[in-house]
């Protein structure tokens, strides 16, 4: 038997307990508005998508102009972006998934070739990069990042096509994995969507232009009416301010089936957002609902959530249960994703500094937990023990997901499958070490039931159960972020 606190996973920083985002990607063509100020909204609405970094990059039609660099959107652009002129800007947050958080990392990556200046935005992870990368080395292709991203830039350079969307469509036919990709010359803007539309991307309108966004949130913020989502193995190129975009496929194989990455419903994602015609918030109330109806055996006096990700998912529970939605947890917001580490004996509270129990809510009260995941186990122990200690009588602690068992090749940094907790220990060993009175995960036909508005066969669950749509684990045997640097 596993005793609390026993549980250890070589090789595992216990301190990075969640999925952490991939990244968001903002795009404008509009010659009335103003393209980087509109561009610092939309990132600053796509925040949660990357922390790490952020860059902005315009066009007048002649120069390009880049802003960009390491931390918030707030603090990289605190002086503005009133030096940033055009009618074309593309923009990017950043979570490295391939390739260490550094400043030359830091996306839009700019070039110039033969077409003239070229900038490029990624979200997504590509499964094939590494052997494109040896290819083009191997032909005196010379890289100046470590990120995957590049390798598109050079495969649309090396193109000998005339027409720089044709370019696009020849590179983007040999990378494998999945990509919301923007691209900017100094005359057009050219939206990608993979064909299995892993990584969402939509089209908003203005009064005098088009934008285009990973989430449609943004679009709120800058006054843009949200029109559709880009389709799986589509793109748009942008060349008029008021003429629809020009459409093509250009995948050569489309996959019979979308494979729609889950977790931009269950956490990635805005509650705020639409993605795929699925709202985001009434898809987390239903896994909440669904969660309570295969839980009927508890019987608690109170639903609380893990601020802020567990939250629409608690109040799904309340609402399905009738039990009451009470705040038994206090959110810092004005902690970052970092902070100075305490010792070794504080660390076990260092969980404090971003959460805190409400006693008078918590006190000897039977108390439903809902978050939305567990990936390693540390920190839904310290907030377990937070609450017992804050005079809980019982802690059962219910999870909006099903165990993630399996790395992501798409986007997430989960690349290694011994990170997981849930890939070798049982759901009565990972209670156990939690400190738990009783752990439930939403079942995989449960989270399939939360999906009303759009195929739930149409999405992807590899990381439940290693159903990688492109059998990418076949492409890529050990996945590593640090795939192209020595480490």
């Amino acid at each position: 038997m596993v005793e609390k606190g026993e549980l250890t996973v070589p090789g595992i920083d216990f301190e990075l307990d969640k999925l952490h985002e991939e990244c968001g990607v903002f795009g404008i063509y509009s010659h009335k508005d103003d393209v980087a100020l509109n561009t610092y909204w939309g990132l600053y609405a796509l925040q949660h998508r990357g922390q790490e970094s952020t860059g902005i990059v315009t066009t007048d039609g002649s120069n390009m102009q880049v802003k960009k660099g390491m931390g918030l959107v707030a603090d990289v652009y605190k002086d503005g972006v009133g030096d940033l002129t055009g009618h074309i800007a593309i923009g990017h947050v950043r979570y490295s998934t391939t390739g260490s958080s550094m400043a030359y990392n830091t996306q839009p990556l700019r070039v110039y070739f033969d077409g003239g200046n070229l900038a490029l935005s990624h979200n997504g992870n590509l499964t094939n990069a590494a052997e494109l990368r040896s290819r083009l080395t191997r032909d005196g292709v010379v890289f100046q990042t470590t990120v995957d991203t590049e390798v598109v830039l050079s495969l649309i350079a090396r193109s000998r096509k005339e027409k720089v969307e044709d370019r696009v469509a020849e590179a983007v036919n040999e990378i494998k994995g999945a990509f919301a990709i923007l691209i900017m010359t100094d005359h057009k803007l050219i939206a990608v969507r993979d064909p299995y539309g892993f990584r969402p991307l939509c089209l908003g309108k203005l009064d005098g232009g088009w934008v285009v966004a990973s989430e449609s949130c943004a679009f709120d913020l800058v006054g843009a009416e949200f029109i559709r989502d880009v389709k799986p193995g589509e793109m748009l190129v942008f060349e008029d301010d008021y003429a629809e975009p020009k459409s093509m496929m250009w995948s050569k194989e489309m996959p019979s089936k979308c494979a729609h990455c889950i977790f931009e419903y269950v956490y990635f994602a805005r509650t705020d957002s639409v993605i795929d015609k699925q709202c985001v918030y009434q898809a987390r109330i239903n896994m909440g609902r669904e969660l309570a109806k295969e839980t009927k055996e508890i019987h608690p006096d109170i639903v609380i959530s893990v601020p802020d990700s567990g939250t629409a998912a608690a109040v799904g529970y309340s609402l399905e249960s009738g039990v009451p939605f009470m705040e038994g947890l206090t959110k810092n917001r004005y902690v970052g994703r970092t902070f100075i580490q305490p010792t070794q004996k504080q660390r076990l509270n260092a969980v404090r500094l971003k959460l805190n129990p409400v006693k008078s809510v918590v006190a000897g009260k039977s108390v439903v937990m809902v978050d939305d995941s567990i990936v390693r186990g540390t920190t839904s122990g310290k907030i377990v023990k937070l609450l017992k200690d804050a005079g809980a009588k019982e802690v059962h602690v219910c999870i909006s997901s099903p165990p993630v068992t399996d790395p992501c090749y798409y986007g997430i940094d989960t690349s290694v499958r011994k990170e997981l907790i849930a890939s070798t220990h049982t759901e009565d060993e990972i209670c156990q070490y939690i400190g738990a009175d009783s752990l439930h995960y939403i079942s995989l036909e449960g989270l399939k039931r939360s999906l009303s508005s759009m195929d739930p066969e149409a999405m992807c669950y590899a990381c439940f159960n290693a159903g990688y749509p492109d059998n990418a684990e076949e492409t890529i045997r050990q996945g590593s972020k640090y795939i192209f640097e020595n480490k």
